[in-house]
């Protein structure tokens, strides 16, 4: 008979488990509430698999199965979680975890799942993990997130195709599964290349040459970017994807995992292309701007000067697109007036054409910390907030820019945009049905023909 620790915080789950090994011949279970209890255990009994609860006080799941390995504990663990969780399925492969399995409603039910997995785990374990354990692991990350996700292997065949995958490209698991070469990069884009879970090993040059932006790299391997591709209808759309490789527990690389979002209404139509240099600028970022010498004459012939630099970079952004040479010149207005609010928004909006959005935000809060109740910098700064929530997946900054978007339908009832942010907002954040409310606002406004636009100060120099 199999002997098994089970390790979870829920006293009536660990009950029923308990009652329900007993009636059965196949395993034996002993419970403990927490990591470190089990971990007391250990030191004086073994068991043939252990079954450990992810998400707990003190020291959870992945904590505690670290802990075991780095004492040379080889015995199978089976990671056991009420909730899907793709970082924590991976964090489990990762960590030398046997299985990752979803908790269902029915322990009773459930139990022989259990059973059918630890006899696996077990028998592995004296032959060593296979291929097909390894699959069976990265198909459940994949299954298990809500968000359209795909993986491939070390040779580039797809070894999972989730249902909202399906839903988002139109293409069923049953065509897509096994194929390689590139294939799965045709729903995307209308033909074969090179999609972010290919580049993971690129430098960034090479990821823009393939017409990605918005580049992030996050620990542990993981890529964000962004790019434009062709649906199977033929028009465009504008894709997020998030990407990252994943090792067996010898650190071997056996797979990639990529995540792809639609996120066309929060980019719009965007041009990929990269940023020009219009000429050799000292990085802004977080500097001072370049303070000019003193200069004689009036306060009106001073604003003046701090006028026209504006007005420059004003031209070269939204004619030319320079948006370095642009932000170089809203710094010499600025050195000149510093609390011109005008220099501060637009400069936002360079630095976010650049995607820098660490130097976009902090302008676009200086120009509402100037001005607070001005809608036009208001928007910009919502914006921007939906962009970094958009891109990291963050609900936090997703919730700010719903909040300073509310401000702006304040003060403007009648604005489009507004409302129409404020619907992707609540979709990115999974709450369709507060969605609906706001895009029906925007397009209740469009169809009445009332909409009340911005007023943007840059057009009166256009």
């Amino acid at each position: 008979m199999l002997s098994v620790l089970l390790v979870d915080d829920e006293s009536s789950l660990l009950e029923i488990f308990k009652l329900v090994s007993e009636q059965s011949n196949e395993m034996t279970v002993q419970t403990v509430l927490s990591a470190q209890e089990a971990l007391n255990v250990l030191e004086g009994k073994t068991f043939d698999a252990i079954i450990v609860d992810y998400d707990m006080p003190d020291i959870n799941g992945i904590g505690f199965l670290k802990i075991l390995r780095s004492k040379g504990n080889a015995t199978p663990v089976i990671i056991f979680t009420a909730v899907g969780h793709e970082q924590a399925a991976i964090d489990a492969l990762n960590n030398g975890a046997n299985f990752f399995l979803k908790k269902g409603e029915s322990p009773r039910m459930q139990f022989r799942e259990l059973v059918a997995i630890v006899k696996q785990a077990v028998e592995q374990n004296y032959i060593g993990r296979s291929m097909g354990t390894t699959q069976r692991i990265i198909s459940d990350i994949i299954n298990f997130s809500s968000d359209p996700s795909f993986a491939i292997d070390s040779e580039g065949k797809v070894m999972a195709w989730n249902n909202s995958m399906e839903q988002l490209t139109g293409v069923p698991a049953s065509i897509i599964m096994g194929k390689g070469e590139l294939a799965y990069a045709e729903p995307f884009f209308g033909i074969r290349k090179k999609m972010l879970v290919d580049l993971l090993f690129e430098p960034d040059d090479e990821i823009k040459r393939l017409e990605y932006m918005l580049i992030s790299r996050i620990p542990k391997g993981m890529v964000i970017a962004v790019t434009r591709g062709q649906k199977k209808s033929g028009s465009g759309w504008t894709i997020w994807a998030k990407a990252k490789p994943i090792y067996d527990g010898r650190g071997e690389f056996i797979a990639a995992i990529s995540t792809v979002r639609d996120v066309t209404a929060t980019f719009g139509d965007v041009t990929i292309r990269a940023v020009p240099v219009d000429e050799p600028v000292e990085p802004q970022g977080d500097k001072t701007p370049v303070i000019l010498p003193p200069m004689e004459g009036s306060l009106k012939k001073k604003l003046g000067r701090a006028l026209t630099h504006y007005k420059e970079g004003v031209r070269l952004y939204v004619r030319e697109m320079k948006f370095t040479a642009a932000i170089a010149a809203f710094d010499q207005a600025l050195s000149i007036d510093e609390k011109l609010p005008y220099a501060w928004n637009d400069r936002g909006i360079c630095y976010r054409e650049t995607g820098d959005y660490t130097s976009a935000l902090k302008s676009h809060l200086r120009a509402v910390d100037l001005v607070p109740d001005n809608p036009e910098f208001l928007f910009n700064l919502g914006e921007t907030l939906e962009l970094i929530g958009v891109l990291n997946m963050d609900n936090k900054y997703l919730d700010s820019a719903i909040q300073t978007l509310r401000m702006v339908v304040n003060i403007l009832p009648n604005n489009m945009e507004a409302w129409n942010h404020l619907g992707i907002c609540h979709k990115e954040m999974g709450k369709d049905e507060e969605s609906r409310f706001y895009f029906d606002r925007a397009m209740e406004i469009k169809h009445s023909m009332k909409d009340t636009p911005l007023l943007r100060r840059r057009d009166e120099y256009l």
